[in-house]
């Protein structure tokens, strides 16, 4: 050994806080910094995750079930009886008004008759008998309002907290604060529609300016992860080669650019996809599950798109079983054609709703109940939200109902939230939110409570701001809480 006295560098070396400091600039910074972020504890991003969850959570996971199109709340979930006794009037009031396709007719009642469910007596329509069947486990919010009547910037205001696109939605902000409990497949799932994509399509899973490793991963049960299997002509051990062959690659540029935020993404994306070559294909595999499950989610019903939702809904189940963060399931696509493939029912509601009702009716139900049965829902929130509501009258010479966002109807049930609980109100017409008025913000913020998140305390440095998902808005809605 030596008796030169130790440069400055060497010094530097002994001392703890600097040596890991140059060893998060190195080959093996990579994985140091993947074993910090797992535990939520790197230091140096512009952001405020460190220290989750802020109190102690309700809920470990959360399923988004979203309804594309605007379902009427009128229809299903919001029982008016002033709308019986006055079919056929017009609206107090309503003589100039103008909605989103142009002029007003008559109040027009329900195509179906609404029923008391359960031992709580809820009122809910005919049009979903399954899930009224459920009304005894659910909390419902019927003071929804949206700021915009527009398909598109609805849903997205719904995703993500802002009417255009280019904001994280809700899902990548849980990722980005409380990551999975299970390394093998994504912390957030997106699941569209056995018939498409909803209308802003990506943008409703979208990372937005947090890193793009929180970005939805997008597949469902008939349409997997593309391109997880190696091609049948490469071996299993040139396989590996070539992706340790890349993976030093990836290392020595990061080790030049170490600040190529993008790249770091780009490369856990990566090691993740090759993970999931192992994960995905068994917990998309739903050939195990017994004949009761199957006969349960309608899996073999005659109905395509009722048995692809039905495969979608357990499909949720097994990823949430798995420890997936989140998952938003979409029901419902976009189609240029008004109430074609989602709710959107503006000319003919009755047909259009004896459509889709069922299709969505049974596979919820089923895995509402299921997550119940399997005590997954103690520590799962169930959301089900659409992004508005619809009108009381139908729009003149239709049979159908324009866009309402003054006024509409979003529930939870599980974990942390009230059973047979109903907040707020519209008016006796179902036309506006006159009790406990809620937006979108105070609906997130509740959400990110029940995980043990304070939403003004999520935030995240961009572009001269400390962004966050409910912007500078937002209240906890402390009735609906356990």
């Amino acid at each position: 050994m030596s008796d030169r006295p130790l440069s400055l560098g060497g010094h530097r070396l002994l001392d703890r806080r600097r040596f890991l400091a140059r060893l998060s600039s190195g080959m093996g910074g990579i994985a140091l910094g993947a074993l910090l972020a797992e535990q939520n504890l790197l230091a140096g991003e512009p952001t405020s995750a460190v220290g989750l969850p802020h109190h102690p959570a309700k809920a470990k996971r959360v399923v988004h079930l979203f309804c594309t199109g605007a379902v009427s709340h009128l229809d299903t979930w919001d029982y008016k009886p002033e709308l019986l006794k006055r079919h056929g009037e017009p609206l107090p009031g309503g003589e100039k008004l103008r909605t989103f396709q142009g002029e007003n007719g008559n109040l027009a009642r329900s195509p179906w008759a609404f029923q008391p469910r359960g031992e709580s007596g809820k009122m809910t329509s005919d049009l979903l008998p399954r899930l009224g069947q459920l009304a005894d486990e659910i909390c419902f919010v019927h003071s929804m309002t949206s700021k915009t009547n527009t398909h598109g910037p609805g849903e997205i205001f719904l995703s993500t907290g802002f009417t255009s696109e280019g904001y994280p939605s809700l899902g990548s902000w849980v990722s980005y604060a409380l990551g999975t409990e299970n390394h093998d497949l994504p912390a957030y799932v997106a699941i569209p529609d056995p018939r498409g994509v909803p209308q802003q399509g990506p943008a409703n899973w979208a990372a937005g300016f947090l890193p793009a490793m929180h970005q939805g991963t997008a597949f469902n049960a008939d349409k997997p992860i593309p391109h997880l299997n190696r091609p049948g002509s490469l071996s299993e051990a040139d396989d590996r080669a070539s992706r340790d062959f890349l993976k030093k690659l990836n290392d020595d540029h990061l080790q030049r650019h170490p600040g190529d935020a993008e790249l770091a993404a780009r490369i856990a994306s990566y090691e993740l996809a090759a993970r999931m070559q192992l994960g995905a294909p068994e917990v998309s595999d739903l050939s195990g599950e017994s004949p009761a499950t199957r006969k349960l989610y309608g899996l073999d019903d005659s109905n395509a798109t009722l048995a692809g939702f039905g495969r979608n809904c357990l499909l949720a189940r097994r990823l949430l079983e798995r420890g997936v963060r989140f998952i938003t399931l979409f029901n419902g696509a976009f189609a240029m054609g008004e109430g074609n493939l989602n709710w959107d029912g503006h000319r003919q509601i009755a047909s259009d709703y004896n459509r889709h009702g069922p299709i969505l009716d049974q596979p919820a139900a089923a895995l509402l109940s299921d997550l119940k049965a399997r005590g997954l829902l103690d520590d799962t929130l169930f959301v089900w939200t659409t992004e508005f509501g619809r009108m009381p009258t139908f729009q003149k010479g239709t049979n159908g109902r324009d866009h309402n966002p003054s006024g509409f109807t979003a529930w939870l049930a599980g974990a942390g939230v009230k059973k047979a609980f109903s907040f707020g109100s519209t008016d006796e017409f179902g036309h506006k939110a006159v009790d406990r008025v809620v937006d979108v913000h105070d609906f997130h913020a509740t959400i990110l409570h029940l995980l043990g998140i304070d939403h003004e305390r999520l935030t995240y440095y961009h572009n001269g701001a400390h962004r966050r998902l409910t912007d500078v808005h937002g209240k906890v809605i402390r009735d609906l809480l356990t």
